[in-house]
């Protein structure tokens, strides 16, 4: 869920996190190493860095299959939208003054888009059979900030072309945030058709469909390893009689609050689960290192009032905690390339001071 961005960004600002021994190194100071490098100092694991989007929200960028392409979404109102919506580039490509093409219809909003094994055909989740405006964006309620979790989402594929060739869900409530295994067999996403924000499997047809995580609570952003074998997600579960009040209450009206999520890590098919981080704070946007032993994520957890948030590295053990980038504002979803090459993620940095939050893509080193 892109809006994500905004939403996280807004509510960083005034959310207070506990006091704990942190035990990844902290930044004092964050300059750039020129006045034309896009890379911090201590960005030790960027060989180079290359921007691709230069104005609005640009996220969930995913690489083909053969590493060839990407697809994004963004809301680029110089792109002709007004919400969210699906777009592919080449890899190499930037897009300063030129328009990527659109893959999604320009109805509805759209949200995280992923490629199918055979590099022709990608998937995403969609509301527009629930009606052609964008949906509104709610983002505060009775003073906390909130995610939107609209029942009118569906997953669908597409080709390269923009034209629909399936409908993989048509179930009563929210069905998005679909994902797929590198051995190309199985989606996974989350759906609420069981009355509350659970992950389920399917195949790449949409057949066979299983639910795979079953306690109360959010569980979302999920992605397979390297190998197929596992899953890594975000999760905001409610523990206290009022927590769980309140997610409930929040969830009859189709809202969850993001500021507090930690990772959780699953077999592929929901066994031996197990919480990944208890660091605080909003722990997110989870991706698997080529070697599968390490999760690179997005977090706050070091900010004193929610914000930055930056990239960091955990291995699957829970040990190893290390800082990745090295912000004062936004750093999020990383995605590596399929041959471990490349990192794409987004971040308000070049930004001018802005909110516009884009897309760079950085060659990568261990």
């Amino acid at each position: 869920m892109k809006y994500i961005v905004s939403l996280l960004i807004a509510f960083s600002f005034i959310s207070c996190k506990n006091e704990k021994e942190l035990n990844a190194h902290k930044s004092n100071s964050v300059e750039e190493t020129s006045s034309n490098s896009l890379i911090f100092p201590e960005e030790k694991h960027f060989k180079s860095i290359k921007q691709i989007t230069f104005g609005g929200d640009n996220a969930e960028a995913y690489w083909s299959f053969d590493d060839k392409q990407v697809v994004f979404q963004s809301n680029n109102t110089k792109w002709n939208v007004s919400c969210d919506q699906m777009f592919l580039m080449n890899v190499g490509e930037t897009f300063e003054n030129k328009i990527p093409p659109m893959l999604s219809t320009g109805k509805g909003r759209t949200t995280c888009s992923y490629f199918l094994p055979d590099n022709k055909h990608i998937i995403y989740a969609s509301t527009h059979l629930g009606g052609e405006a964008c949906p509104e964006t709610a983002q505060k309620k009775d003073g906390k900030y909130i995610w939107p979790i609209y029942d009118t989402y569906d997953i669908f594929v597409a080709d390269l072309n923009g034209n629909i060739t399936a409908q993989l869900t048509n179930e009563i409530g929210y069905d998005a945030e679909p994902t797929v295994s590198p051995k190309g067999d199985k989606i996974v996403f989350t759906s609420t058709r069981n009355g509350d924000l659970d992950l389920y499997t399917m195949n790449i047809d949409g057949s066979d469909v299983k639910q795979i995580t079953f306690e109360l609570g959010y569980d979302g952003g999920a992605f397979f390893s390297p190998d197929g074998t596992k899953l890594i997600f975000r999760s905001s579960r409610p523990k206290t009689e009022g927590e769980i009040a309140e997610y409930k209450e929040l969830l009859s009206q189709g809202l969850v609050q993001p500021t507090n999520m930690e990772l959780y890590i699953c077999n592929a098919d929901g066994s031996d689960l197990r919480q990944l981080t208890n660091l605080g704070n909003a722990n997110w946007s989870p991706f698997f290192l080529p070697d599968g032993k390490r999760v690179i994520f997005s977090s706050n957890f070091e900010a004193e009032r929610g914000f930055p948030f930056n990239l960091y590295m955990i291995g699957i053990d829970g040990k190893g905690l290390e800082r990745v980038t090295h912000s004062e504002t936004f750093d999020a979803f990383p995605v590596f390339s399929n041959d471990g090459k490349n990192l794409i993620f987004s971040s308000n940095r070049n930004n001018g001071g802005g909110r516009d939050t884009n897309l760079f893509i950085a060659e990568w080193r261990d």
